[in-house]
């Protein structure tokens, strides 16, 4: 049987692409472990700087928050600007804007600083992802590199609170944004010497009209989903995301109609595509919720220090790199779509085993165990879930269509946090409510209701047995709250499921038999694994 255009003309990458490979990781793993770094350092950072409660909140949120929004963006100038030459410029915005965090006199600096780490951030990511897509032509070479991508942009989001955990052991609350500054200027040099450049050759204008109408629709839905997770369901957060809904419209209509859009709206045409991108959603918010609550079960429930607490995640990071590298070698073998579902079937163990995990410290080992088995089934969502979305656009469009992808794998984990977090609140102030003992005082009785770290924290200043039975009841609690987490994260893990098998069902095996039966596929048209034909390819430099 004859080979494919795609087969015959897809060049396989030497040293220097796998060497620059090993070098894009880097700044990708440092971007996430941004989005936990600051979760231990939060109680000495708020004693020094003082914030107030809604300071406090956009501390934590704005970095992500602005990450989330920024990401098609950045992508869609990165194929216009050039891919290398923006990440260039995110990397020195990370390193000035890593600078203004560690060293932040009070809190508007700091959020500012947070901030421009988010915007920075955004134009990391997406660069790396299209410059991976250029460097690897061939299918079964880009769906290894894809799977160290998703690997070190997994295992920054698991090692942040570890690096936090021993920085903090050490030096002061500024230092845990300080990782960043060597990283990046580390890695500036062997990116410009080993990365090739590659920009779209008819790129179009850069419409700033639709720039705004897409900030104004997916930031007010994105804190609309942050506040909902903090303070639960409300008119004014509602509100909020109405208006956000309200712009997307807009923005969507004007992409219609431009020659040049931002984002190329018939992408959404590719069931690929739009199944690629449910399913990082999806399998996002699945994972997320219980991600979420592990880390402050083992603090308050098992009773566990911020370092211990941060190595019994690290399992966690090991499920997913062992998952993520050995999902390319399943995909070889059988259809991704098999490989998707088997992955969400096996999370169902670990959601079963955090559902089960007891209220006291014997309840560390069930939950950390279940989060490992649960990372290891969601990596190949990441992996192919990822490598589909971008192998579905034409090479020139890979900017844009990894800023999508990263979008929905974004706001798959707020929207992850604001469902099974809504639900866990819920549950544990349902809980707490009727078995509050008679004898706390109405202040640590209202502190103890409205979270349980505010519970921990009352329980410590009252006398013995009063403290201790406050405690108790508060982390049983809260672990009733993650265990109802659990049941509604098995239930999306299911529904993603039910997605895969009905959008993706149809791609053959990456490099299989019915891939190489695509030698009638035209130019332009997707191949077999979801790529495009080397024709399409851009400008490079």
């Amino acid at each position: 049987m004859s080979s494919s255009p795609v087969q015959e003309q897809a060049p396989r990458a030497g040293a220097r692409q796998w060497f620059g490979l090993w070098i894009l990781l880097f700044p990708v793993a440092l971007m996430t472990a941004d989005l936990g770094v600051l979760w231990l350092a939060t109680p000495s950072m708020t004693a020094d700087l003082r914030p107030t409660s809604s300071q406090l909140l956009w501390i934590t949120d704005i970095y992500g928050f602005m990450t989330c929004g920024f990401l098609i963006v950045m992508g869609a100038l990165g194929d216009r600007l050039g891919r290398r030459r923006l990440l260039v410029l995110g990397s020195l915005g990370v390193i000035v804007s890593s600078l203004l965090a560690a060293y932040a006199s009070g809190p508007g600096m700091l959020i500012t600083a947070r901030a421009l780490l988010g915007v920075a951030g955004a134009a990391v990511l997406p660069s790396t992802l299209a410059l991976i897509i250029h460097m690897f032509a061939d299918a079964k070479q880009r769906a290894t590199a894809i799977a160290m991508w998703v690997t070190a942009l997994s295992a920054g989001i698991a090692i942040g609170p570890v690096i936090g955990g021993v920085l903090l052991e050490y030096f002061w609350w500024g230092s845990v944004f300080l990782v960043g500054v060597p990283v990046m200027a580390l890695a500036l040099p062997p990116i410009l010497l080993l990365v090739p450049e590659y920009r779209d050759p008819e790129p179009g204008r850069f419409d700033l009209v639709s720039v705004a109408l897409f900030l104004l629709g997916i930031l007010p839905v994105v804190y609309a989903v942050k506040r909902v997770a903090e303070d639960g369901w409300g008119v004014a957060h509602l509100a909020v995301a109405v208006v956000g809904v309200v712009f997307t419209v807009l923005f969507v209509s004007r992409q219609r109609r431009l020659a040049a859009p931002l984002l190329d709206m018939r992408l959404f045409r590719d069931r690929v595509f739009t199944g690629a991108l449910l399913t990082l959603l999806l399998g996002m918010m699945a994972l997320n919720g219980v991600e979420y609550l592990i880390p402050q079960f083992l603090l308050v429930v098992g009773d566990l220090s911020p370092l211990a607490a941060g190595l019994w995640l690290l399992p966690g990071a090991s499920g997913l790199v062992v998952g993520s590298q050995l999902t390319p070698v399943l995909a070889r073998r059988c259809r991704p779509a098999l490989v998707l579902a088997g992955g969400t079937v096996i999370t169902l163990i670990g959601f079963w085993l955090t559902a089960t995990a007891p209220a006291d410290d014997s309840g560390v080992a069930p939950s950390a165990i279940g989060l490992t088995i649960i990372m290891f089934g969601v990596a190949p969502i990441s992996v192919l879930g990822t490598n589909l979305a971008v192998g579905a656009a034409p090479p020139e469009k890979a900017g844009a269509a990894a800023g999508a992808g990263q979008t929905a794998y974004d706001l798959g984990l707020a929207l992850g946090i604001a469902l099974t977090g809504t639900v866990a609140v819920a549950v544990y102030r349902g809980e707490i409510a009727d078995a509050l003992p008679a004898d706390v005082p109405a202040g640590a009785a209202e502190a103890a209701r409205d979270t349980v770290g505010g519970a921990s924290a009352a329980a410590q200043e009252l006398p013995g047995e009063t403290g201790e039975r406050l405690l108790t009841v508060a982390q049983d609690a809260f672990t009733s709250g993650l265990h109802a987490a659990a049941w509604v994260s098995a239930g999306l893990a299911l529904v993603t499921t039910v997605v895969v098998l009905a959008l993706l069902r149809h791609i053959p095996a990456i490099g299989g038999e019915a891939e190489r039966e695509s030698a009638d596929d035209s130019p332009g048209r997707p191949s077999a694994d979801g790529s495009r034909a080397p024709q399409e390819q851009g400008t490079v430099t």
